[in-house]
């Protein structure tokens, strides 16, 4: 390795790369086995790897039984904190272990077994957590659905998952709203051909629905009636290479895509990942502002904080106007988290509302060590926003779905590095990330392209997809021989940084020149009036494509204006910082951009309509509104 680093990290990287084995085995005498695994990695069917196939263990027994036998068992295991109900609860170890042993109960009492799917739509709820748990308990395999799908994605995903129940709940609570579930619920039943055999119903007190014998084919219980007479149940034995979750991508068209993420592999690498890349050790408090239908939700609200013996907080609510832009700051300041974790679309929320901070003054965030971004790339203005206000570390980390857990980071637990903006730092040990050309060929130090990681990948990432291994090969592995296709572009600069410069299909081909979009959006944000941008590659008869930039304001500019003269600008600091071969000509000034409720920006639905195309708009999307008051201005191309 070159580069920055000479000690615990290269050790690290090195072994995990050359000595797999060694590097898994080791970290795997952090999980509590059954049966230990004798073997680390099953390479004997690539590209089908496997990891501890042979051992035994129960993922639930792993985050809850085992802290509570060892002593944690008044520890607050969970805090939900709701500033959308106004209501806080806390959980102990054995508090949460009591609720979850219950609705294991619940689960086999309706007849769920081992190897069965469990579809949970809840929103940001405890019952949420102890659902998940739940069905891990059992070794049923769970898959969470954000709360308030719409029908047709929900849909989908039960014709996929087929499960037996489906734990849902009466309402979702944004803050100027209540969505009724149980009525898109019911849409998504009536549209497929599976049918569930029960349906259990968290009631909430802010909209009720009906609920009891019905002309349909499924029973419907309510949560607390079963609660109330469930018998616990038993962690129940199951492979490592037993699947623990699905959990559906955002697909848009046709059969959704389900990740599949195995028990042990996972517990292993969450287990690593929580002391190593994020310093939050057994005992501390942790706060990832995320959803529990996203992956960051799964990996670390729930899994990894609780395996590791951490405090977690679910959250329900938004960066801003839950009531304002410091909710997040009350958070840390009043549970003592040490470290949080969220996406950088929300700090860039947070920006635009309190640009100079004046919402921190009332809190004590003096715990905080490092802050985590991920889920898009963190821009560099908001980097140094946020190094400026907050006095702690301001640690990008990327990673996707089907990984479960970061490819590239900086280890703030295994040796601290030095920070680049821009940069996620190191790849992270198990991964061997490589920059590769359209041919497969390693690409030097510093070159652009499509960023790959040579197989084997490591435990906790998907072993294949749900009961589709064709489709598993042809979407990751058939680019490259040998290789995963992250589907990101960037690079690996001397020192060994990775730089992730956007999806491959938002490289912009202006030209004959290849430009990455987050270059061009770099530029933009550099500017002090912008507080978010977005930068999509439009058709052009002359140059193939060019680009538009799309651009928020942050508060205390006026479009109407100021908003000439920052155009002018940021047109000029493209071509200063990219080069006149940008080409880029059009930036529009807009309320907002579209995205998806885990903070990723639509780019590709933008580029459509901008295409005149029928766009293709994914049921995760945050507001779709945002979009239908961007339509005209994305059909307006000005030259």
């Amino acid at each position: 390795m070159a580069g920055m680093s000479t000690g615990a990290y290269a050790a690290a990287y090195e072994q995990s790369i050359a000595d797999p084995d060694a590097f898994w085995g080791q970290a795997a005498t952090a999980i509590e086995w059954i049966t230990p695994p004798t073997t680390v990695l099953d390479a004997s069917n690539p590209p089908f790897y496997r990891w501890f196939p042979g051992a035994t263990m129960n993922t639930c027994w792993n985050a809850l039984d085992r802290h509570v036998r060892d002593g944690r068992g008044e520890q607050l295991a969970l805090i939900y904190d709701s500033p959308v109900t106004g209501t806080t609860r806390s959980f102990t170890y054995a508090a949460l272990l009591a609720d979850v042993a219950k609705f294991a109960g619940v689960l086999a009492g309706l007849g769920v077994e081992k190897g069965d799917r469990v579809l949970i739509y809840l929103p940001m709820v405890p019952e949420a957590v102890i659902a998940m748990l739940a069905c891990a308990r059992l070794g049923a395999i769970h898959s969470v659905v954000f709360g308030g799908f719409a029908p047709a994605e929900l849909a989908a995903r039960i014709e996929d998952a087929k499960p037996s129940v489906i734990v849902s709940a009466s309402c979702g609570i944004e803050p100027n709203r209540t969505i009724a579930y149980k009525p898109m619920l019911d849409a998504a039943l009536e549209r497929s051909e599976h049918t569930p055999e029960s349906l259990i119903i968290v009631q909430r007190p802010q909209l009720t629905c009906a609920i009891g014998e019905r002309d349909t084919d499924w029973e419907e219980m309510d949560w607390a009636d079963l609660m109330r007479d469930a018998e616990p149940a038993d962690c129940v034995e199951v492979m490592a290479t037993d699947p623990l979750y699905i959990l559906y991508t955002s697909g848009t068209t046709g059969r959704p895509k389900g990740i599949v993420r195995d028990n042990g592999g996972h517990a292993v690498a969450l287990r690593w990942s929580m002391e190593n890349i994020y310093d939050v050790q057994p005992g501390e408090t942790w706060f990832t502002a995320s959803d529990v239908g996203w992956v960051v939700g799964h990996s670390y609200i729930v899994y990894a904080p609780l395996l590791t013996g951490a405090t977690t907080i679910l959250y329900e609510g938004k960066p801003v106007g839950t009531p304002d832009a410091g909710a997040f700051w009350r958070i840390v300041s009043d549970y003592g988290a040490v470290a949080m974790f969220t996406a950088p679309t929300a700090y860039r929320a947070i920006k635009r509302e309190d640009p100079e901070g004046r919402l921190l003054a009332g809190a004590d965030i003096s715990t905080l060590r490092n802050v985590f971004l991920a889920g898009e790339r963190l821009d560099p203005d908001t980097y140094h926003w946020a190094d400026d206000l907050l006095h702690c570390a301001i640690v990008d980390n990327w990673w996707q779905t089907e990984t479960g857990w970061p490819i590239a980071a900086n280890l703030r637990g295994l040796e601290p590095m030095p920070i680049r903006a821009g940069s996620p730092s190191m790849r992270v040990p198990g991964y061997d990330v490589q920059v590769l050309d359209e041919y497969g060929q390693l690409l030097p130090a510093g070159q652009e392209g499509a960023i790959a990681i040579k197989l084997p990948l490591p435990p906790g990432t998907l072993p294949t997809l749900w009961q589709d291994d064709e489709r598993y090969v042809s979407g990751y592995l058939s680019v490259y021989d040998g290789y995963y296709l992250t589907g990101d572009g960037g690079l690996i600069d001397a020192d060994g940084y990775v730089y992730v410069m956007g999806r491959t299909d938002d490289v912009l081909n202006v030209a004959g020149h290849r430009l990455s979009t987050g270059s061009i959006e770099a530029a933009l944000a550099g500017h002090a009036a912008v507080a978010e941008c977005a930068v999509i590659g439009v058709q052009d008869d002359f140059k193939g494509q060019i680009p538009r930039g799309l651009v928020v304001l942050k508060g205390g500019y006026d479009a109407a204006t100021d908003g000439e003269r920052i155009v002018r600008e940021l047109v000029q600091r493209v071509r200063d910082e990219v080069g006149a071969v940008a080409s880029l000509r059009q930036v529009d000034i807009v309320t907002g951009l579209p995205k998806t409720r885990s903070g990723k920006i639509l780019r590709k639905t933008m580029r459509e309509i901008a295409d005149g195309k029928v766009p293709t708009i994914p049921g995760t999307i945050e507001d779709a509104s945002v979009l239908d008051a961007l339509a005209d201005t994305l059909r307006a191309t000005r030259h």
